[in-house]
């Protein structure tokens, strides 16, 4: 048995590293113990230094030792005037932090030290930063902290954007599973190729560069269709994000004015006027109320108390505002019984070019031979179902339903977000159809929707005087919005 190496059993090895654990806990407290004594002495010296290094170097993730350096080096910068000796010191900084960075690269506050010391560095080198990112994603081209800090160095260095565009292009090839890199994209490319047309919702790039975009990654996407980051960025180019703060419904007569916009905002006493067709002001609405009682919504109505807003129904009103976020200012009224209306359904895809749909349609194609191949794979499904939607939504409606009946059988896990994306949809092509119904405005009848599981746009609903529901979605009748335009007159 001699010279053979003994294998400890399992209880010695538990012992071993509980002796072990227990050492570093002690030595750690009492380093700490002392860190705490000398900052109460405000000893902010070089040992400071010292002591905070060896715990940061074993554990970057101590708030309060990053904290303490920087009382430290500030202390120690505050009487040198010469720069190049100031200079040196935030350099150990930033030698220090890179350390620490490669004992763990996503530590938080490693990263917001780098910052620290920069900002205050007299002369900061912040090619030098972009060179070091190059470095970091060289080792884990995923890091978003690297890319997050990245952002911040080359917009401090004036890097050229088309210079960061390129290094995307080279870590996406490397490797298209790659999230930050995809976003990061997303975040150049309309400051790059800006969309200088008047389609609404407004595009994030123009034609040109959005085809260019589609077809590489729809080459991503089809590398690896279980994947999901190319699908997420192809989601973003076909324009599926928040929408425009813009109106969306107004109703007004002399007892009451309600208003509605896509997103919450902050309405204020000078924002709506109501004119006649020759100018003249008719009233200008204050006293605006938010329907939920906060202080930032989607719909607020007003009380007019029997005021005659409306003195000829049959003249042409208009509705004007002075919002600064959005862009229409002035907006033509319809005349209901005896008051007037505006109404705007929601649109959540974009109109495209004839050169960008057949790039669409392609696409769909392509994304309907692989599902010959793999007819469960989640990602093309649901990546179908949207360029349904972005190509023609009225078409496709029924297809591309069908599309996420199947999505909540083949992912169980999101059988419920399925369900929600059919409501929406739904309700989308319920609220334009209505439009052009003998029902609209007044009356909107949602009782034969079976697939409408849920109320999305509540703040469409408050223009008509009755909101029928069917009995799965009586939850939905405490809403105001749900309680029809006769609710705002209470």
């Amino acid at each position: 048995m001699h010279g053979r190496l003994k294998v400890r059993t399992t209880e010695e090895e538990r012992e071993r590293k509980k002796k072990e654990q227990t050492l570093k806990v002690k030595a750690y407290r009492a380093a700490m113990a002392k860190i705490q004594e000398k900052r109460r002495l405000q000893q902010l010296d070089d040992e400071m230094l010292v002591l905070t290094s060896q715990i940061l170097l074993r554990n970057p993730d101590v708030s309060t030792l990053w904290n303490i350096r920087r009382e430290c080096v500030e202390q120690k910068s505050l009487n040198i005037d010469d720069v190049d000796q100031r200079q040196a010191i935030y350099d150990i900084e930033l030698n220090f932090s890179e350390q620490c960075l490669l004992v763990n690269p996503k530590s938080y506050n490693g990263w917001h030290h780098r910052c620290w010391t920069l900002e205050h560095s007299p002369t900061a080198n912040w090619e030098r930063e972009v060179m070091l990112c190059s470095k970091y994603l060289k080792m884990d081209e995923r890091n978003f902290h690297t890319w997050d800090y990245r952002r911040y160095v080359v917009e401090k260095a004036r890097t050229s954007k088309q210079n960061e565009l390129d290094f995307c292009t080279e870590k996406i090839k490397a490797n298209f599973s790659n999230y930050s890199s995809w976003h990061h994209r997303s975040l150049l490319l309309p400051q790059l190729y800006p969309y200088e047309g008047d389609a609404q919702p407004k595009r994030a790039m123009n034609e040109e560069k959005l085809k260019e975009e589609l077809e590489m990654v729809l080459t991503a996407a089809f590398t690896d269709p279980n994947d999901s980051s190319a699908w997420f960025y192809q989601r973003w180019l076909l324009g599926y994000s928040r929408q425009e703060l813009d109106v969306c419904a107004f109703r007004c007569d002399n007892n009451c004015a309600v208003l509605s916009f896509t997103n919450p905002i902050i309405l204020t006493e000078e924002d709506v006027v109501i004119t006649d067709s020759k100018g003249n002001i008719k009233k200008k609405i204050t006293n605006w109320k938010s329907i939920n009682g906060a202080k930032s919504d989607t719909t607020w109505f007003c009380s007019l108390n029997g005021d005659k807003v409306l003195e000829d129904i049959n003249d042409q009103y208009l509705l004007e505002l002075h919002i600064t976020d959005i862009n229409v200012k002035q907006i033509t009224l319809k005349t209901y019984k005896q008051s007037v209306y505006f109404f705007k359904p929601p649109n959540q895809s974009f109109t495209f070019t004839e050169n960008v749909l057949n790039e669409l349609q392609t696409q769909l194609e392509s994304c309907e031979s692989l599902l010959e191949y793999e007819p469960d794979s989640k990602w093309t499904l649901l990546t179908s179902a949207l360029l349904m939607r972005a190509i023609d939504s009225q078409k496709y409606h029924d297809k591309s339903l069908k599309y996420l009946e199947k999505l909540e059988k083949v992912d169980i896990l999101r059988e419920n977000y399925y369900r929600d994306m059919a409501s929406k949809w739904i309700l989308e092509k319920y609220l334009l159809d209505w439009t052009s119904s003998e029902d609209f405005p007044g009356k909107l009848d949602l009782r034969n929707e079976e697939h409408l599981n849920a109320i999305f746009y509540p703040q469409y609903l408050c223009i008509a005087d009755i909101v029928l529901v069917s009995e799965k979605l009586n939850h939905y009748s405490d809403k105001k919005q749900m309680q029809g335009f006769i609710a705002f007159k209470l």
